[in-house]
């Protein structure tokens, strides 16, 4: 199970269905939402089941191309078995750009990329 740590955020996406496949069918999140706007664009908001925080997938300008200028999107995921989920996460596609490595502060952490190259980090304490 994955809980977010961070507060609300927006990640930029450059394709809906492709952000709610990966966030949904991927990760495994749920989708709480998802409307049009007057502009013709979606907000769409996503977060991991039974979660309090969610995050927010809307378009951007200008989105990153597929791993190319990869940036934290401030998004901080919660395992209570880093090492289960992230064979699991590897199985299903997700592209992890470290492994499940231990930190200064005891924990483990591990780095992967969305279909856009916004980078989130798996945490277990």
């Amino acid at each position: 199970m994955m809980i977010a740590y961070a507060a609300d955020n927006l990640i930029p996406i450059s394709d809906a269905d492709r952000a709610l496949d990966f966030y949904i069918n991927t990760l495994g999140f749920e989708k709480r939402t998802d409307s049009g706007q007057a502009d013709g664009s979606r907000l769409i908001e996503v977060a991991p089941p039974g979660a309090r925080r969610s995050i927010t997938l809307a378009r951007a300008r200008r989105p990153h191309q597929g791993g190319q200028g990869q940036q934290f999107a401030g998004i901080i995921l919660g395992t209570t078995d880093i090492h289960a989920t992230y064979q699991r996460l590897r199985a299903r596609g997700v592209t992890f750009i470290e492994p499940p490595t231990a930190q200064r502060a005891g924990m483990l952490q591990a780095q992967f990329l969305d279909r856009d190259g916004n980078g989130l980090v798996l945490v277990q304490p």
